[in-house]
């Protein structure tokens, strides 16, 4: 009885639940998909009868499944998406038992996740068991209607129609896990960017290794259960290659907003600006500097300071292509580089992200209920327009010398200059007015300029 008193007295009031804080649609989706969830595991129970062998064929492999996390329980979780290769434990189970233990296969190893590895909210673990649970219901359904079509066959015709059901279940089972997952991310963060994660080459690589291994897995099983401990080194292996792609990907990231880290912007953007003088492209270069952002420290303390970073660092990724590159280049200061971007597009691209900027929600928290933060940037932009032969060390002197006259000129504006033109040009808000968001200026034309000089 002291047991479950001290565990009642470490549970969070319900009311304090995280949950409770997310946006009101994401919240309803989240809530949305644990029901259904549990509606499915209680719709299946009635159904399933449970045998001696199907009980051994899911205990071997959730034991799997157990030594599979521990064997990779050093290498932490990450924040946000993460990539494990622990579910082709379980989709043998997926295939070769009845629906219910496909639903339940997952809740241990995540149970044994939240234990051991890692202790996110509680409703985000929730929220992925009840992901997974469901996608693995809907394959486990689509391989026992499919499977109609193999009474009757033998031999290779057999084996052929076989494995196509097996793998696209595999195939149906990634879609729906990731369509729930994403919808979720996007439902958090806009301006998150799901096709990278989706199809850039890395992610449809280990995609496809894990299919490969859980179809694999899948057809010796069916042979021999106890074949299952077998594949743990293999397994293992590829978690590590997925770990190590991983780390390579983080050390090309700064930590704390996401963006490139200056090592890599420089070594990236040199290469660009190298590509765009061969090829006589235009290109430019634009540096980026917080306005008096030690007196936002000074006022509201750093975590409102990081807050602040992560919140520019959200919103360049949201309003950049994909080919631009956007990195951190120092304390406060950021880089962005152009390609196949004129001078006067680069200018209206860089107001565009000074009003953006200018117009973010930022609270400090406080007794009263929280401060708006204002915050404002000054912006340098130097372009390299086609037939101009400069080199990056070159672009960002001019980028600096502009963002400098920014700072000087009253902060809150661009400042641009051309490497070719001699043209110059300043931009912010008018005197007087409020700062613009990002419907007041997003057809923004030539006129909006405040000033325009040859220098």
């Amino acid at each position: 009885m002291e047991l479950v008193r001290r565990l009642l007295r470490r549970m969070t009031p319900v009311s304090d639940w995280a949950l409770w804080l997310l946006p009101r649609g994401l919240k309803a989706f989240v809530l949305a998909v644990v029901t259904a969830y549990l509606v499915a595991i209680g719709g299946a129970a009635p159904f399933t009868t449970f045998r001696q062998h199907d009980l051994v064929l899911f205990g071997v492999l959730v034991t799997c499944t157990a030594v599979a996390v521990e064997l990779s329980r050093r290498a932490k979780e990450r924040s946000g998406w993460d990539k494990d290769v622990q579910g082709v434990w379980e989709f043998p189970i997926v295939i070769l038992l009845p629906p219910l233990f496909a639903l339940i296969a997952p809740i241990s190893r995540l149970a044994l996740t939240q234990w051991r590895v890692s202790r996110p909210p509680l409703h985000r673990r929730v929220f992925s068991l009840s992901s997974i649970g469901l996608s693995y219901g809907a394959a486990s359904l689509a391989f026992h209607g499919g499977s109609r079509v193999l009474t009757g066959m033998n031999g290779i015709s057999y084996e052929l129609v076989w494995t196509l059901l097996v793998t696209l279940s595999a195939v149906l089972q990634a879609v729906v896990n990731k369509a729930i997952i994403f919808t979720a991310i996007k439902g958090s963060d806009p301006t998150a960017q799901i096709r990278p994660r989706v199809l850039g080459r890395e992610p449809l690589y280990n995609d496809s290794a894990e299919m490969c291994i859980s179809v694999l897995l899948t057809y010796a099983v069916s042979g021999n259960l106890f074949l299952a401990p077998a594949a743990l080194p293999v397994v293992t292996l590829l978690q590590r290659s997925l770990r190590h792609a991983q780390l390579l990907t983080d050390s090309r990231a700064d930590s704390k907003t996401g963006l490139l880290n200056a090592a890599t912007w420089e070594r990236e953007s040199a290469a660009e600006v190298t590509r765009a003088v061969r090829t006589t492209s235009p290109l430019a270069v634009a540096l980026l500097d917080i306005d008096r952002f030690k007196v936002i420290n000074d006022t509201y303390g750093h975590l409102v300071g990081d807050q602040v970073l992560k919140e520019i660092a959200r919103t360049l990724s949201g309003m950049l292509r994909e080919y631009d590159l956007a990195g951190r280049f120092g304390g406060e200061e950021f880089s962005l580089l152009l390609p196949q971007t004129r001078a006067v597009d680069a200018f209206r691209i860089a107001e565009r992200v000074r009003a953006n900027i200018a117009g973010l929600s930022i609270i400090a928290p406080g007794a009263t209920g929280g401060e708006r933060v204002h915050v404002t940037v000054s912006i340098g932009v130097a372009a390299l327009d086609s037939g101009s032969v400069r080199k990056l060390a070159e672009l960002m002197a001019a980028a600096d010398a502009a963002l400098y006259r920014a700072k000087a000129g009253g902060r809150d504006q661009v400042q641009m200059i051309s490497t070719t033109r001699g043209l110059s040009a300043i931009s912010g808000p008018e005197p007087g007015s409020a700062a613009r968001g990002a419907s007041g200026d997003s057809q923004q034309a030539p006129s909006a300029f405040r000033r325009v000089q040859n220098s």
